[in-house]
């Protein structure tokens, strides 16, 4: 929470909250006195809630800090439960199976891209539709892996830094219902390790899970796409949520998604660590 707080406060400028700016600053963003008073606590107060040593702030004391901190819902709620405690969490957060009926359910959208993702973003399950979509990539196994280290992501996503944001502001969202996500420390290390990009991104601590918007992705074989995109939680599954892609009707992106679904492309996995279920009855393997 500490850590969370003082990235926030650190990307405020003083005119950001209405507060005169005089001079240069020694450091970035604004002093913990100026969100205390702003917050209306005293200053001793938020330094230790940034400094961890105050582990029970009430919920009233937290909405005014985010409030002086200008957070939307979306990331209040995220320093909300951050200040839970492990045995105040959600205990069914961990890996799951995909339920039978949603595979079916994809597997009957022909002419829709449609796949699941879990809390770090690996691809637990898709269509063939979403398989053909997404056969220029090295792997089709976790979507910010794809969007930050295979080459393939910055022709694929035509809006690159928007998908780059989308991704760890999503991972960052899933951390604040479970810090202690083995999976998700390991895909965060792993990717800070390997981009210099999500790390610096990572540091920023901006929160916002999947919503519905657009997206221009380029395929290699049909071209450009624009696309509706949608995000659903999976009831029973809550650390799931069916991403499903949609074409205007009788438009070039439909004509492309139908010249991929007679392709019948799929993607190759290789290491085994979590499998992805191939909606065809087979079993591949994904690498992390």
């Amino acid at each position: 929470m500490g850590v969370f707080l003082r990235a926030r406060r650190e990307a405020l400028k003083p005119q950001d909250v209405g507060l005169p700016e005089y001079g240069r600053r020694r450091v970035p963003g604004l002093r913990r006195e100026e969100i205390a008073l702003l917050a209306g606590v005293s200053a001793d107060y938020y330094s230790r809630l940034e400094q961890g040593r105050e582990n029970s702030p009430s919920p009233q004391v937290l909405d005014a800090v985010a409030q002086a901190l200008k957070l939307d819902a979306e990331a209040t709620d995220h320093l909300n439960r951050l200040r839970l405690a492990a045995s105040q969490r959600p205990r069914d957060w961990g890996e799951a199976d995909v339920s039978q009926q949603l595979l079916q359910l994809m597997d009957g959208w022909e002419h829709t891209p449609a796949f699941v993702v879990g809390p770090a973003l690996d691809i637990m399950a898709a269509n063939s539709l979403a398989t053909a979509l997404h056969s220029g990539f090295e792997d089709f196994d976790n979507l910010a892996r794809m969007v930050f280290v295979d080459p393939a992501g910055r022709e694929f996503y035509q809006e690159w830094k928007r998908a780059a944001h989308s991704c760890v502001a999503e991972i960052r969202a899933a951390y604040g219902h479970h810090p202690e996500s083995a999976r998700i420390a390991e895909v965060v290390a792993e990717l800070s390790a390997q981009s210099e990009e999500f790390a610096e991104l990572w540091k920023l601590h901006d929160v916002k899970g999947k919503s519905q918007e657009g997206k221009h992705l380029k395929h290699s074989q049909v071209g450009d796409l624009y696309i509706k995109f949608a995000a659903f939680t999976v009831n029973g599954a809550p650390h799931q949520q069916l991403v499903v892609y949609q074409a205007e009707p009788a438009s070039p992106t439909a004509a492309a998604f139908e010249t991929l679904r007679a392709m019948g492309t799929r993607p190759q996995h290789t290491q085994a660590v979590v499998p992805v279920v191939d909606l065809a009855g087979d079993e591949h393997d994904r690498r992390t």
